[in-house]
């Protein structure tokens, strides 16, 4: 793996480079992707169908064959084996728990003047569920990013899953039986995203759309944003390692690993003040990935953007960590609680030698849809809060209109806004 050092007087740019995949995006995306969008809103599940048959040769004649009844999910999920079911379940229970103590009620006080104030928290009426289809089958997806949705009461859950060749997930509508999925849709692309966003005969619109998928749905789901609601442009997956040298060298290396299998642009970094510690990290990366079944895509991960870093300290490792405010960030140290004051942007962190990553990803109960590419420095996990809406509650009496109007008349002669400043002052006595 590359080796970098935090006193190095070119350490910053070196670090740079790290932060940007290497791999450029098709320049072709942006306008395929407008095409099939334009094509599904005036064709509606025409177009639909044609993509469908064209993208994954699933060649059907009307959207109803490619919707899966809901007795198709239950049977994917009784007909599991006992230990996949089980642990299935138990994902689900522990993300539904986790999910449940984001609720937050309504609220308003009194200010003084006799006006209500307060907060109106009310859910989505509608979601759409991208899951990814074909090689990528994400089981932990539906659970992720349904479960939130119906924890605060979204009216209706649809997803769309493409199914390349007609072949399906059982674990994937498994998973969608247990968390609440009402319609299950066999299609995907940007197709699927236009679909969602805009409407079709077959399929409703809805308010926002979550979940991951490749670059043509990423694009697609940054051209509809707007005319809905999206959780985040997902980049490559990160982990960010700080390591004290008190884990089994083997343990990171399995944890950078756990990151740069997803795909070649994915990154993985540990950081360490002690220069034996990486020499053994590293050993232990040369040593076990010949066993690894991905270690072809692993290694050009690492090859690409993957690092060793040897800081002056733990405390410099902190700063790096917070400029590249990863998506996975591990705590590898005796002392994970006198760290975390230190730490500012990251998506999930992981406390402590035996919170790894992949835990997280599955079962721990918070939500694995984080912020990438360094955009943990503004967005955060996926959370009830993405299904929900605020509204704010202004009511006034008639003694607390008075104060409020004379100051919001002054402020809005102020800006020359001349209906605002005199329906304001007709509320104040004369």
């Amino acid at each position: 793996m590359r080796r970098l050092d935090s006193s190095s007087p070119d350490f910053a740019s070196a670090l740079a480079a790290l932060e940007v995949p290497t791999e450029s995006g098709d320049s072709n995306v942006t306008s395929t992707v407008a095409d099939i969008i334009a094509e599904v809103v005036r064709r509606g599940d025409a177009a639909l169908l044609d993509f469908t048959g064209r993208f994954d040769q699933l060649q059907v004649s009307a959207l109803a064959d490619i919707e899966i009844p809901q007795d198709d999910l239950h049977r994917a999920l009784n007909d599991l084996p006992k230990e996949q079911r089980s642990a299935l379940t138990e994902a689900a229970n522990r993300i539904e728990t986790f999910h449940r103590k984001q609720l937050v009620d309504d609220w308003s006080y009194e200010d003084g003047l006799g006006n209500r104030l307060g907060q109106r928290v009310t859910p989505l009426q509608r979601v759409g569920v991208y899951v990814p289809g074909g090689k990528a089958s994400y089981p932990s997806s539906v659970l992720m990013n349904a479960i939130p949705a119906r924890v605060v009461g979204v009216s209706e859950i649809i997803m769309v899953a493409p199914t390349p060749g007609g072949e399906r997930n059982p674990l994937v509508l498994a998973a969608a039986a247990l968390a609440g999925v009402d319609r299950v849709f066999c299609v995907g692309g940007a197709q699927a995203v236009a679909a969602l966003a805009y409407g079709s005969t077959g399929i409703p619109r809805v308010d926002k759309i979550v979940g991951p998928g490749n670059r043509f749905v990423a694009e697609a789901k940054r051209q509809v944003f707007g005319r809905v609601g999206i959780d985040m442009i997902a980049g490559p997956s990160e982990i960010l390692i700080i390591a004290d040298g008190s884990a089994d060298p083997e343990w990171m290396a399995m944890d950078l690993f756990s990151q740069a299998e997803h795909d070649e642009s994915a990154q993985a970094i540990m950081l360490c003040p002690d220069a034996a510690y990486i020499e053994a990290v590293d050993a232990a990366v040369d040593r076990l990935l010949p066993q690894m079944e991905r270690s072809a895509i692993i290694q050009a991960s690492l090859d690409r953007r993957g690092a060793l870093i040897k800081t002056r300290d733990i405390a410099d490792a902190a700063g790096v960590s917070n400029s590249l405010a990863p998506e996975h960030l591990e705590l590898a140290v005796e002392d994970p609680d006198g760290l975390l004051p230190l730490i500012d942007a990251a998506g999930a962190i992981f406390m402590g030698n035996y919170s790894c990553e992949a835990l997280g990803d599955y079962c721990a109960g918070p939500n694995h849809v984080l912020p990438t590419s360094g955009s943990a420095r503004f967005f955060s996990p996926l959370g009830v809060y993405d299904f929900q809406k605020r509204s704010s509650i202004i009511h006034c009496s008639p003694e607390g209109a008075a104060p409020l109007g004379r100051i919001a008349r002054v402020l809005a002669e102020g800006e020359s806004l001349t209906a605002h400043a005199r329906s304001a002052a007709m509320r104040v006595p004369q």
